[in-house]
């Protein structure tokens, strides 16, 4: 039997919610992060949840189980075709009815009980824009994701005050907090598609109105990719790459990926490097670091294509 879209749970209508969790996701289950998410005040907060198209009904009917009996205020609408991570997460917003929307990728993981209480702690009326952090504390230590790890540690998981040192630059849609008025304001851009850059691109936009501040409310990462899977999204994000490039000149000039990338533009023969930088970044014979690097390397070399 197929499920309404939206679908409520009984606690939906019994609140009114300041804080609005929203959370997208595409053929993965967010079942382990709805199970973490807690608070001592449920009634200020409602968690909504769009599956961008799975086209998988044993997942839909698992998230929809479980919100069913969940005691905080759910909701699940199910797209048929997927609409991409921008374009989902503007959806999210109009369903939303919070003061504040926490964008929450569905592969986070909070690093403790507090987390939603501390985000309502900032649902002030003040604050606009908040980027809580990455951890990879919970993360397994699997062989296959150890390069992932290994990158994501050196340059996603920075301290609040790290982060402050360029606060637009670390604005990722995977545990951020917003006012509804300033979304209203400037929502994603849903001309990004595919992989990357889009949070980021909001963020450049947002610092400049209205400032973005960092807080240490960790969540971990637990969805790190494979080799493979970070070189193919590094392949799709060019494009957008090529779009901040065109808004943000004088920001992204000051970003080392675009610095890196216009010193390997002048390199003769890039085309022929190109494949053989990303085949150390693929080969389990190479050292973890040298893949590491070699990988940093490869998206750098795929950037010099527009800068």
């Amino acid at each position: 039997m197929s499920l309404p879209s939206p679908f409520r749970n009984a606690a939906f209508s019994a609140v009114t919610p300041r804080l609005s969790v929203l959370i997208p996701f595409y053929r993965e289950s967010p079942l382990d992060l709805l199970r973490a998410l807690q608070s001592r005040d449920p009634s200020a907060l409602e968690i909504i949840l769009i599956d961008d198209g799975s086209a998988m009904p044993d997942l839909t009917n698992s998230v929809s189980a479980f919100i069913a009996q969940s005691p905080l205020a759910c909701e699940l609408i199910t797209l048929k075709v997927n609409e991409g991570r921008a374009c989902g997460r503007n959806r999210l917003t109009t369903a939303a009815r919070g003061d504040y929307y926490l964008f929450l990728d569905s592969d986070m993981l909070p690093d403790d009980t507090a987390f939603l209480d501390r985000w309502l702690a900032q649902a002030d009326g003040h604050t606009t824009v908040v980027f809580g952090g990455f951890s990879l504390r919970q993360a397994p230590d699997t062989p296959a994701f150890a390069i992932h790890k290994l990158m994501a540690g050196h340059s996603d998981c920075l301290s609040a005050a790290e982060r402050a040192e360029q606060p637009e630059k670390y604005v990722f849609t995977s545990n951020l907090l917003v006012r509804r008025d300033v979304f209203a304001a400037e929502a994603f851009d849903g001309t990004f598609t595919g992989w990357g850059w889009e949070d980021t691109e909001w963020g450049m936009r947002v610092a400049a109105r209205y400032g973005v501040g960092h807080i240490d409310n960790t969540a971990t990462h637990m969805g790190l990719d494979t080799p493979e899977t970070l070189a193919r999204k590094y392949e799709q994000s060019v494009a957008n790459f090529a779009r901040v490039i065109a808004r943000h000149p004088h920001v992204i000039s000051q970003y080392p990926s675009y610095k890196i990338a216009k010193l390997l533009k002048k390199i003769p023969g890039l085309n022929v490097l190109r494949p053989l930088i990303k085949a150390v970044g693929l080969s389990s014979l190479a050292p973890l670091k040298l893949r590491a690097f070699s990988l940093r390397l490869y998206r750098a070399a795929l950037y010099a294509q527009v800068v």
